[in-house]
């Protein structure tokens, strides 16, 4: 029986061994897509206890947590940070065969050295050591991203935002990780969402205009991409329940448009034209300035209305759309191919059904030189466990080519999330480590060496163009 998390974790044959320790373990982070405040790191903030950094803002733990019984005063209410460690540690213990379960033993051990496993009567021991931890030199945030070895970092980042902090940090030069915004348009594409009016006015303000009119919202809308252009952004973002497509010139996107601004109802089909409308606008400008978009498909957000109400998004009550995909997806990566527009483009999915449907839709619009200009996003938000990594990677490598993924990111808002890297790497280099000792693929540690160092950092280097 092997021992519980020891260094061959998660390798379960002497080649994932070799690959993971020989070129997977010491590769450096490209942390292409998060959601890191960069406000956080330009402070260089510090945390005054372990649930400050765990808990807060984590709504993977929150959910886990609400299926244990606990109430919500221990999740998000007013208990104090001991009563909430208390109650996640609690939860933990049941989490067998849950991620949290993985990544909440490997955050205890890679940063604060502590080898116990957590429980409710190992509890205040562990909260005790790893507070006393948090006081020494290492802990506040730029030296954690330092010692996980992060050498990119890409916020997500509204349009209407300064991006005064990223500003700070590059022109203050004393990171040795770039730090650099995604340009993320949702608010001024969600046009049936509420406070839509009140959002284009702000982003008006910014662009110091009123926005009256869709060439006015384009103008905006374009401004703001050159500024994130001159910021260091090279990276777009947009999470959708499903692509739109539903072409529309112009006029008839001006009339939605107004309706929305006037506080009207945009029909289901007018919000379909308006959104491809703005999403071809944007994706060809993408294009022309070298930029990679990513399409983030299959979220079903806020399904809980009084919680929502209460607690507001992005906090655990959120789950994945069993909505068709295919034929919308293909007219708009089409709409954009037809005039040699389409930019480099991730396409990720929420839900697991959608995997081949991705893996098959890459391979309609690869081309132009660049390999794997179309990807298929690493397994993302319910999916970035094992079963879901390892069936997400089996689909692009059936399907395509898996030598050319440019890996795994985090999508966290914890500095502790680093670790998710690890597991992926361990991941990664089990299956490959399968394939090898089935006879499926010849022991070349050289070529399987160099496919793995590419996977986990320098595809995406290369790709991304971010240092260049």
């Amino acid at each position: 029986m092997k021992q519980f998390m020891d260094e061959k974790f998660m390798l379960n044959n002497p080649t994932s061994i070799e690959l993971y320790d020989n070129y997977a373990k010491d590769m450096p982070i490209y942390d292409y897509h998060c959601h890191l405040n960069p406000k956080e790191i330009w402070e260089n903030k510090r945390y005054e206890n372990i649930t400050q950094m765990w808990l807060y803002g984590d709504h993977y733990k929150w959910r886990a947590m609400r299926s244990n019984g606990i109430e919500e005063e221990y999740i998000t209410g007013s208990a104090s940070d001991f009563d909430k460690f208390f109650a996640y540690a609690k939860t933990v213990q049941h989490c067998i065969g849950n991620p949290l379960y993985h990544w909440t033993h490997l955050e205890l051990k890679r940063y604060f050295g502590i080898d116990e496993v957590i429980s409710e009567k190992t509890a205040l021991n562990i909260w005790e050591k790893a507070n006393e931890k948090l006081k020494s030199e290492g802990f506040s945030v730029r030296e954690i991203i330092k010692s996980s070895n992060v050498k990119i970092i890409c916020t997500t980042d509204d349009p209407a935002d300064s991006l005064e902090y990223h500003i700070n940090i590059k022109n203050e030069g004393k990171m040795d990780c770039l730090v650099l915004p995604t340009f993320r348009p949702d608010k001024a594409i969600e046009i049936n969402k509420v406070g839509f009016a009140d959002y284009i006015k702000i982003l008006g303000n910014v662009c110091g205009a009123d926005i009256l009119s869709v060439n006015g919202l384009l103008s905006a809308l374009e401004s703001r991409v050159y500024y994130f252009h001159e910021n260091g952004c090279r990276i777009s973002d947009n999470g959708f329940d499903y692509v739109p497509f539903r072409a529309a010139d112009l006029a008839e996107v001006e009339g939605i448009f107004k309706k929305a601004m006037c506080g009207s109802k945009v029909e289901a089909f007018e919000e379909e034209k308006y959104k491809t409308f703005i999403l071809q606008f944007l994706g060809r400008l993408y294009a022309k300035l070298g930029w990679t978009m990513q399409l983030h498909i299959g979220a079903l957000r806020n399904n809980n209305t009084a919680m929502f109400e209460k607690i507001g998004a992005d906090t655990g009550f959120d789950s994945i759309h069993d909505l068709e995909i295919a034929y919308s997806l293909s007219k708009f990566l089409d709409s954009l191919n037809l005039t040699d527009e389409l930019p480099k483009t991730i396409l990720y999915t929420l839900n697991p059904k959608d995997n081949y449907v991705l893996g098959t839709m890459l391979g309609n619009f690869q081309g132009g030189g660049i390999p794997g200009k179309m990807q298929f996003g690493s397994a993302w938000w319910f999916n970035d466990q094992r079963d879901g990594m390892v069936e997400q990677m089996k689909a692009l490598a059936n399907l395509g080519l898996l030598s050319k993924f440019v890996g795994m990111l985090t999508d966290s808002r914890s500095f502790l999330s680093y670790t998710r890297h690890e597991y992926f790497r361990r991941i990664l280099c089990n299956l490959l480590g399968e394939w090898v000792e089935n006879g499926e693929f010849p022991k070349d540690m050289d070529l399987l060496g160099d496919i793995v160092k590419n996977i986990c950092f320098y595809n995406a280097d290369r790709y991304f163009k971010l240092t260049d």
